[in-house]
């Protein structure tokens, strides 16, 4: 998957009641591919390519990685207990993803 393909999933496939109670902002940082942000606040979101100033959390991880991550075939916790994702900031916050932006 690319990451254009990723963002056009990550728009169709948001989950705006699980993020009724979110406010922050996801920074991405890609190994392999560009990076990316997603600005959550109370159930709706905003997606753009590049730096966010002052994200939340920022994830650094690969497009793969991150892409199993959100569509289940790769374990969050697991990934990131291995050093597969890294999360810097509000890692709480970090845990959400699954729960937010599901692509399946």
């Amino acid at each position: 998957m690319t990451l254009d393909e990723l963002l056009d999933r990550l728009n169709k496939f948001f989950n705006t009641s699980g993020a009724a109670d979110i406010d922050g902002v996801f920074q991405f940082i890609l190994k392999d591919s560009e990076d990316f942000w997603i600005a959550v606040k109370n159930g709706d979101k905003e997606i753009g390519k590049g730096s966010y100033d002052a994200p939340s959390v920022t994830v650094t991880t690969s497009l793969p990685v991150l892409v199993g991550v959100l569509d289940g075939s790769v374990n969050g916790m697991q990934a990131f207990m291995t050093g597969k994702v890294k999360a810097k900031g509000n890692v709480l916050l970090a845990q959400k993803m699954s729960s937010i932006f599901l692509i399946a």
